[in-house]
């Protein structure tokens, strides 16, 4: 009897495992993302509901720090630097930290973004940015906690909070006027060495037009003022495949003392092989 239980519980182990109760969260997740101007942001956080409770006052208390929502951090990621209060922010992601008073939050940008709630143990030295806005009373209660990017410009957003009577509305600047000036001064400039490099190397490894790949590797080399070992090489690939032998082991040459400079020993390999094969 005892062999066919331990036999059964084997049997049975895999559909134990796999029947999980599923139920919804007291608190779904959330999640925003918004390009404003050029930036993206993105929000992730957890949303609790009134359900007849006083919220502000007493289920969050006033003057106290709050972990903006529920369970784990509430993270907001910012893919540029952006200017809050006109202080900089570093792109990357945060928890957002609040004191919610009567008229006005006190909003903290916090580098740790693990903590399951509060922080067990709370560091100034984590704090990226604090800064106080102005609330809002509205009149039209907001049952469900709710995160949002609104009021959107070229320029600027503003990060929205509201819940039960209360709303803030946090302005951030952008640096779309600095990234669309670059992005201008770049596109108008022409193709970079780089980008002649890219192209002559996808023909050359496709098999494409070598004329074109030859002419694309010389701009590459004409403009590029430190003449890396992976350009000469490609350059010198490309040479011998046109029959240029000689010119492809002075290429060559280049690109073996180049790379024996940075210390890449396949590059060394390579080129030297290659040397030997073009000198038959």
């Amino acid at each position: 009897m005892k062999k066919l239980l331990i036999a059964l519980a084997i049997i049975l182990a895999p559909f134990a495992s796999e029947a999980q109760i599923k139920t919804p969260q007291a608190s779904p997740k959330g999640y925003i993302k918004q390009t404003v101007g050029l930036t993206d942001v993105e929000v992730t956080y957890s949303r609790p509901s009134a359900r007849g409770r006083a919220v502000f006052g007493n289920l969050v208390p006033f003057g106290k720090l709050w972990r903006t929502g529920a369970n784990e951090n509430t993270i907001i990621n910012f893919g540029d630097d952006v200017v809050i209060d006109g202080k900089t922010l570093k792109k990357g992601k945060y928890s957002i930290y609040t004191i919610p008073r009567i008229e006005s939050w006190e909003v903290i940008f916090y580098l740790s973004t693990d903590n399951w709630g509060l922080p067990e143990n709370w560091s100034d030295a984590y704090v990226a940015l604090k800064t106080t806005v102005k609330e809002e009373a509205l009149t039209i209660p907001v049952e469900t906690f709710t995160i949002g990017i609104n009021s959107l410009d070229q320029n600027f957003g503003h990060l929205e909070m509201a819940w039960e009577n209360s709303r803030v509305a946090l302005k951030f600047e952008v640096p779309t006027e600095k990234m669309a000036a670059a992005s201008i001064k770049k596109t108008l400039a022409g193709p970079t060495w780089n980008d002649y490099y890219a192209a002559s190397q996808y023909l050359f490894q496709s098999n494409g037009d070598l004329t074109n790949a030859r002419d694309y590797v010389d701009r590459a080399w004409e403009m590029s003022q430190d003449k890396p070992y992976y350009l000469s090489r490609l350059k010198s690939l490309i040479q011998a495949k046109q029959g240029d032998k000689a010119g492809a082991i002075e290429t060559a040459k280049i690109s073996l003392a180049a790379s024996e400079a940075a210390n890449n020993q396949d590059y060394v390999k390579m080129n030297k092989d290659s040397i030997s094969e073009w000198s038959r």
